[in-house]
């Protein structure tokens, strides 16, 4: 310290971060952060026999197949795991391959899903509304619900 109370230059906790110093520090490099977030892309493929098989084209050498979607996607992990370090905290990226029939069948599902949610919204207010004329137990009764399902509905509004 200086006679006047004021610390002097490079005495304080910001010293040890001086340009000499960095090279020590225990942060990671842009290389060694790039590394460490890298993003691999996984084909899945299903084959005749009901299997998923699982591969990397950015690695060669790297594949696997799983019974289901999900073990193909934790073996595939691993195996990766074999090729390449910091395997888990890398981002693997999901490029499923269907059947053009399989594929048309989760098109018209994600239709129909999207249909049926906002069908259930515009069921929801006409429930809310009637909610708000008649007692709940009497717009449950009509509705065919619970009046404690009308109740919850009637506090969204």
């Amino acid at each position: 310290m200086r006679h006047d109370g004021a610390r002097s230059r490079g005495a304080g906790p910001t010293a040890r971060y001086a340009a000499g110093n960095r090279t020590r520090s225990r942060t990671l490099s842009w290389e060694g952060l790039v590394e460490a977030v890298k993003s691999y892309r996984v084909v899945y493929v299903l084959d005749e026999s009901g299997h998923w098989l699982a591969r990397v084209p950015r690695v060669k050498g790297c594949h696997t197949y799983g019974r289901s979607l999900s073990e193909a996607r934790s073996r595939i992990r691993e195996a990766l795991g074999l090729f390449v370090t910091n395997v888990e905290h890398a981002e693997l990226v999901d490029d499923i391959r269907l059947p053009a029939e399989m594929r048309r069948l989760v098109a018209t599902y994600r239709v129909a899903r999207g249909r049926a949610e906002r069908e259930r919204k515009h069921a929801e207010r006409a429930a809310r509304s009637l909610a708000g004329h008649l007692s709940r137990r009497d717009a449950a009764e009509l509705l065919s619900l619970s009046h404690q399902r009308v109740q919850q509905l009637a506090e969204r509004s």
